[in-house]
């Protein structure tokens, strides 16, 4: 299947008053065509500013890309112009930010923030971007829609406004969309909405989706491929049966102890992981996630493992690379 965005070596670093932040550290990774991949990690792992660099929206100063390159549709996206770029984003290339009351305008109606863009990349006119901005709300379930978009944000509530938000992200038919932790602020009802929506949109329309969490298990029937994340590298990349069911990293492994499943039945507290993820202005020498590892060996604290193959397309950054379908089958067993 043909690669749609092909990520290679990225580094993102912030320099600050306090010293250099190691925000994404030579991060490589691909998404294909009408793929869904998903990105995992704690606060602070480096997930969304992975993307925002990707998109060119890292604020500079303080931040800097200081190596790699982004391949989407042959073109390298760090090598662009800045007209190139804005002719890409929300167009062929577009985003849905986690906060959908601080990236929409509070003083600008929705219809003109949702035609602006249509008229722009479509070149339609005012009328038939306006048709267009109706359809779009319609489809992402927002009733009245015809009425509605001549509303301001703040007459939303928060499962409606992150509606606008993929209305607005899906407008220009991109071919990547990239979800930013759409679901976080909202009640677990709409939460599993705006999950469906973004399903049957990326089927209708044939689109490749990135979609970025903390949470674990929301990617079990969302994503084709996962990506876990920790301190702004990749630890580990595979499909996603091979993830659940044979992760090989201690962090994946931790994460998935970490969830509550419904299938069972247990009667002692989830397992957490111990310890806080490391600065990323010390960077710590050797695999960051060491000091919080129960596998780890005095290799680990000295020297960063890369990402290797131990199955088909399943890499991990490890050295030790435990079997964790029988640890997370011991640790079943043992709250059963």
């Amino acid at each position: 299947m043909a690669r749609l965005l092909d990520v290679q070596n990225l580094k993102t670093r912030f320099f600050t008053q306090n010293g250099v932040v190691h925000a994404v550290n030579d991060v490589s990774f691909h998404v294909n065509a009408q793929e869904t991949v998903g990105i995992v990690g704690e606060s602070g792992s480096g997930k969304s500013i992975t993307m925002l660099s990707a998109m060119r929206l890292i604020p500079s100063p303080p931040g800097k890309i200081v190596g790699g390159e982004v391949m989407f549709q042959g073109r390298d996206l760090l090598k662009l112009s800045v007209r190139e770029m804005r002719s890409l984003r929300g167009n062929r290339l577009s985003m849905i930010f986690q906060d959908p009351m601080t990236s929409l305008n509070p003083v600008l109606r929705v219809e003109k923030q949702m035609t602006e863009a249509i008229q722009l990349h479509l070149g339609m006119a005012r009328s038939e971007a306006k048709a267009r901005a109706v359809e779009l709300l319609e489809q992402v379930g927002i009733p009245g829609a015809r009425d509605r978009i001549r509303n301001y944000p703040h007459q939303f509530s928060g499962g409606m406004r992150q509606r606008v938000m993929i209305a607005m992200g899906l407008a220009c038919n991109p071919d990547l969309l990239i979800a930013d932790e759409p679901t976080t602020a909202l009640d677990v009802t709409i939460h599993a909405q705006i999950v469906e929506i973004v399903k049957q949109l990326k089927e209708e329309r044939g689109m490749a989706v990135i979609w970025i969490t903390h949470d674990l298990s929301l990617l079990a029937g969302l994503a084709d491929r996962i990506l876990v994340m920790y301190a702004g590298q990749i630890v580990e990349q595979a499909p996603l049966h091979a993830l659940y069911h044979h992760p090989r990293h201690p962090y994946t492994i931790g994460l998935l102890q970490s969830i509550l499943r419904l299938d069972e039945q247990r009667q002692e507290h989830l397992k957490s992981i111990d310890g806080l993820p490391p600065s990323l202005v010390n960077y710590p020498q050797g695999c960051p996630f060491a000091p919080r590892c129960e596998f780890a060996i005095a290799k680990c604290h000295s020297e960063d493992p890369p990402l290797e193959p131990v199955g088909v397309n399943h890499q991990v950054a490890c050295w030790v690379k435990p079997e964790g379908a029988d640890i997370l089958q011991a640790s079943q067993s043992a709250t059963a």
